[in-house]
């Protein structure tokens, strides 16, 4: 596979959650261009998310490249959400690219930015561990410690009622109601 790591390095790992039903998909997210149409966003992971995700129909391919397909649906609602890469096609795997055969379509997730272990910075691909050193996509779940630390930062206020949870961290309603919801496992009166 072609993948230039110093190009990838730089990017920003991202939680990635169902957009119909808010479920955490996975916490190893990237933000991704389509190899065969490069005007299609999405993002992508290294781990396979199997306790969230399951196969739906059969394999397919599309009409600008011959890589075998698979969709993936969210465990928690049903609905699709992105696709698996099961067999990639030659002029791909030549093609510089992340080296992620999982694949979230843009319109069906929202997802979030994470922070380092200081809490003041975006973590980036660059700082993970290696695949090898993490046994699976749990092992990378945000620790309390981040959790608590996303909430300690005191960027401007959103236009939430429970501004003081989400403090702005949020770009939009939607990831500062996940805020909320991350925030009241350790605040038992929300």
């Amino acid at each position: 596979m072609s993948t230039s790591n110093a190009s990838f390095k730089n990017k920003c790992v991202a939680q990635v959650n169902c957009i119909f039903c808010e479920n955490l998909l996975c916490t190893r997210g990237m933000k991704a261009v389509l190899l065969a149409d490069t005007e299609v966003e999405l993002f992508s992971t290294d781990i396979p998310p199997n306790r969230t995700v399951d196969f739906v129909a059969s394999c397919y391919s599309t009409d600008s490249c011959k890589c075998k397909l698979r969709d993936i649906a969210c465990l928690k609602c049903g609905n699709v959400v992105g696709y698996h890469v099961v067999a990639p096609c030659k002029p791909c795997l030549l093609s510089c690219n992340n080296g992620h055969f999982w694949m979230f379509n843009s319109d069906a997730v929202s997802t979030l930015n994470r922070l380092d272990a200081t809490g003041l910075n975006l973590l980036l691909w660059g700082d993970l561990p290696e695949l090898e050193d993490s046994e699976n996509e749990e092992s990378e779940s945000p620790s309390e410690e981040e959790c608590i630390r996303w909430f300690t930062v005191p960027p401007p206020p959103c236009s939430s009622p429970k501004a003081m949870v989400c403090h702005g961290l949020a770009s939009n309603h939607y990831q500062c109601l996940t805020f909320i919801h991350l925030w009241s496992r350790f605040i038992p009166s929300m």
